[in-house]
């Protein structure tokens, strides 16, 4: 290539790359510390995580209980694999449910006490799949359709961000609306005014939300859902299987929950496995095996998967001392923070965040935790508001106490010097 090929050349990568900016995007996000350059794991992820040779504590794992490495988890899903193997092999629709898909959703239909039940191969992939299935216009033929595109969704503004993509073809003031997080009195202002307008309405909330660990007052929400007729749709990803016996925190909001239209779960959580599903009146679950899409034309979850996650469902049902146990553990770490002074989110949920303020000070403290040893997962714009950094810590089950004591001393260490 000639000087004046090669200069022709640079030329069009310089211009290719102001005009898509990826580069220039990567290159301020990092040194801004938005996010970082990926670790490669090379071990089970758990209480600990190891980059390569190096083990370091974790505290950004949402697989709570670390069912994934004990025994009788992996013998159970060893065996499911020479019973359905690897791959569901194709669509439900074109070739059937598998057993082991069937026998989970009917198990969510029992716990949740819904109809009909559908899995998709992860919570993001349900809440998407929800949304485009409650506003499709579709038809088979002309004595065979559906046309729900004037549905209106009302989401809680906190809704994780899969909700709000999924509604982004909603023009938001006409089709999406939002009412301020948790309160039901801001809700009904909306409904009140809505309602006059469209009779299709769907009112959209969370049940624990995932950065501050805040409930959702369930019962006063569906109160108001049910005043204005509204169909009501609960994503408990961050709720199923933790809250909801008498004996547990939450317990009144969580009984609500049985009146809600649709529950959505993921099983990344309680169940540490990946998927995701809605339960709900079974004529709607039925016709989300076409209308949702991400059920249609996509891979569901792996046979062996849904197999254990039938298996750790029963398990937590029979034995419901593991939550138990995971819970007061929960709480003695929140206790132990209280008492140094940190500044936490208000409720005592098993998700517990610690404000750290300041977005740039936010970045120091983050990699002072890597230079420490621990990760721990940071919460700064945009998701959560300018300057409202935190972090968010889950316990794991397997966590030791010299893991939890190093946390507190660490976190005792940055509280001093960037004076959060």
């Amino acid at each position: 290539m000639n000087k004046y090929d090669l200069a022709m050349k640079n030329s069009l990568q310089t211009a290719e790359k102001e005009l898509w900016g990826f580069e220039d995007f990567v290159e301020s996000a990092v040194d801004e510390g938005f996010f970082h350059e990926l670790l490669t794991t090379t071990k089970p992820v758990g209480p600990t995580i190891c980059y390569e040779d190096k083990e370091m504590i974790n505290f950004a794992s949402i697989n709570i209980l670390d069912f994934h490495q004990e025994k009788d988890v992996l013998d159970h899903f060893h065996t499911a694999c020479g019973t359905y193997g690897l791959t569901t092999g194709g669509s439900r629709v074109t070739q059937g449910v598998c057993e082991a898909h069937l026998s989970m959703e009917k198990e969510l239909c029992h716990i949740t006490g819904k109809e009909r039940s559908i899995s998709f191969a992860s919570g993001l992939l349900a809440n998407i799949g929800f949304i485009n299935a409650m506003t499709s216009k579709f038809n088979f033929s002309p004595t065979c359709n559906i046309n729900n595109s004037d549905t209106v969704f009302i989401l809680d503004r906190d809704c994780h961000w899969s909700l709000w993509k999924a509604a982004s073809h909603l023009e938001f003031g006409k089709q999406l609306f939002a009412f301020r997080h948790n309160k039901a009195e801001d809700l009904e202002r909306v409904l009140a005014k809505v309602s006059q307008k469209h009779e299709k309405i769907v009112v959209v909330f969370e049940s624990v939300y995932s950065a501050d660990g805040s409930i959702a007052p369930l019962g006063q929400i569906l109160d108001t859902c049910e005043k204005y007729n509204a169909l009501s749709y609960v994503d408990n990803a961050n709720g199923f299987l933790i809250y909801g016996p008498e004996n547990r925190l939450f317990a009144e909001e969580f009984a609500a929950m049985r009146r809600a239209t649709f529950v959505m779960v993921s099983f990344s959580k309680s169940i540490g496995l990946e998927g995701g599903a809605i339960a709900g009146p079974k004529e709607y679950i039925h016709a989300f095996e076409v209308l949702s899409g991400t059920s249609l034309f996509t891979a569901a979850i792996q046979p062996p998967t849904a197999s254990t996650i039938y298996y750790i469902m029963q398990k937590l049902q029979n034995h419901p001392e593991i939550m138990n146990n995971y819970l007061k553990r929960s709480l003695a770490l929140r206790q132990r923070l209280e008492e140094k002074n940190f500044t936490l989110s208000p409720v005592p949920s098993y998700i517990t965040s610690v404000l750290i303020g300041n977005d740039e000070k936010a970045v120091h403290v983050y990699d002072a935790f890597l230079q420490a040893g621990l990760i721990v997962p940071m919460f700064r714009y945009p998701a959560v508001k300018p300057d409202h950094a935190l972090i968010r810590i889950m316990l794991n089950a397997h966590h030791k106490a010299e893991h939890i004591d190093k946390l507190i001393s660490v976190l005792e260490h940055l509280k001093f010097k960037y004076q959060f």
